[in-house]
């Protein structure tokens, strides 16, 4: 079987970029061994949002007489709550597939393997076939790093693909690792009433954003009742009885802490072996595949996206990297993508969203700096929906109003970062966000608050 293009992996980058592909004209396939959507689909991105969205609903319950009203009795279902994440998830799949056959994109099922000659063997029940293309792209993905001192067996010492499809809720969970995995699963289990604790090993959680939002999520988790352990390690655990015993070293010595469930949150590994790489020459350094500005690797033919390839690993940079790759090979005009503008977001509660450069990033590049924040108890838009933990806090160079970074925690954020993104691609500057009117009373009208404080003209602070 000959093609144009072949895609290995169906996540949201390689489904993507096989879609592009077939709209530009390509004779286009796409090779998947599990499920269409790949991880984020199926066992990240949206299913963790549905069990998220479940703790939104149960919180509003608990703290219904905070909104003059009268709950007398609810509870929870937990296996009712996995079900509906893993529904929405089946749902969502069943989408892709219908993307596939609407841009008539020929899906083959089973374990992809890379040959030289862009080729690739498709193995399915022990048989194998052979198919071709002038254009093979690599989008295998990742999945749950595993630490030698924290081995996953699936049922005590979990990843979090077990997280999520838990047969039974349970009543204490460690979580190591407080990265936007971490915490949205501390989140979602504390919320359903299991006793968290995280152990993080740098001195903040979600130790990658601004530290002023880092302080902010440290609050509000305390104040929901997670424990958080920072500057902390666990050494090694115990699963001989009948729950984890983890040994964490601390600044002030070793801590035993026991749960009936670790959830190991520690990273991602890309999923770049027994695919022929090296059978093909592929070179690859410190677990990622290396290619240019347009993916494409170092043999001619072969290119690679998303995860397993150096930059930010998230899905909607797997997405961009799709279709900037494809639009490559096809002959157009492109850009590169600016990673210094990728949004990140966390949806745990309250939400981070972030772009651009930290405070201390910015300082550390030499900048004079305008900083700018906007707390939501001042916005009527949150103290009216009950959410008024957070803020938005803006960065600007203090010579040109060029706007360095936007760092926001509140209820809501991830919908608004992208006026942020878009701004800075436009190269939009500090007054000119001040003076955009933004409508009221919204959320997003923090943002041109917190810019206006930045030039010491804000209005309701």
């Amino acid at each position: 079987m000959k093609y144009d293009i072949i895609v290995l992996g169906s996540g949201p980058g390689g489904y993507v970029a096989a879609i592009r592909a077939a709209q530009l004209g390509f004779k286009t396939a796409i090779i998947e061994k599990e499920n269409l959507g790949g991880i984020c689909l199926n066992w990240g991105c949206i299913p963790t949002k549905a069990l998220l969205k479940s703790a939104q609903v149960f919180d509003y319950l608990k703290h219904a007489a905070d909104y003059g009203l009268t709950v007398n009795e609810f509870d929870k279902d937990f296996g009712a709550v996995i079900q509906r994440s893993r529904g929405v998830a089946d749902g969502m799949s069943k989408g892709i597939q219908f993307l596939m056959k609407k841009n008539k994109i020929d899906v083959v099922m089973g374990t992809g393997k890379l040959k030289p000659g862009k080729k690739i063997d498709v193995t399915v029940d022990g048989t194998t076939t052979e198919y071709s293309a002038d254009h093979i792209i690599i989008a295998t993905g990742a999945r749950s790093r595993e630490l030698p001192n924290l081995p996953q067996d699936g049922k005590k010492v979990i990843g979090y693909r077990q997280a999520m499809n838990l047969p039974t809720q349970p009543k204490s969970m460690i979580v190591v690792g407080s990265g936007a995995i971490g915490v949205e699963f501390a989140h979602f289990y504390n919320s359903m009433g299991t006793e968290v604790t995280i152990v993080e090993f740098l001195p903040n959680i979600v130790p990658l954003e601004d530290e002023d939002v880092s302080k902010q999520m440290e609050r509000s988790m305390k104040k929901a009742g997670v424990k958080i352990m920072t500057n902390s390690a666990v050494e090694r655990i115990d699963t001989t009885g009948n729950g984890v015993k983890a040994f964490v070293k601390t600044a002030k010595g070793e801590e035993i802490i026991e749960a009936e469930i670790l959830l190991s949150a520690v990273g991602i590994k890309t999923n770049i072996e027994n695919i022929g790489l090296e059978e093909c020459g592929i070179a690859t350094d410190r677990d990622k595949i290396l290619v240019n500005d347009f993916y494409q690797t170092n043999i001619p033919g072969y290119y690679a996206i998303g995860d397993v390839v150096p930059g930010q690993a998230l899905a909607h940079v797997a997405s961009a990297e799709g279709i900037t790759c494809v639009e490559k090979i096809a002959g157009l005009h492109v850009d590169k993508i600016d990673y210094g503008n990728i949004p990140g977001c966390t949806y745990a509660t309250p939400e981070i969203a972030s772009v651009g450069l930290t405070e201390k990033q910015a300082k550390e590049k030499g900048y004079e700096l305008k900083i700018g924040k906007f707390p939501f108890t001042a916005s009527g838009k949150a103290k009216a929906a009950g959410t008024p933990d957070g803020f938005v806090k803006v960065i600007f160079d203090a010579k040109y109003g060029e706007w360095l970074g936007c760092h926001m925690i509140g209820a809501g954020v991830t919908d608004m970062i992208a006026e942020a993104v878009v701004a800075r691609k436009l190269e939009t500057t500090g007054h000119e966000i001040i003076k955009s009117i933004h409508p009221h009373p919204t959320m997003s009208e923090a943002i041109m608050e917190a810019a206006a404080d930045a030039y010491g003209e804000v209005i309701h602070l």
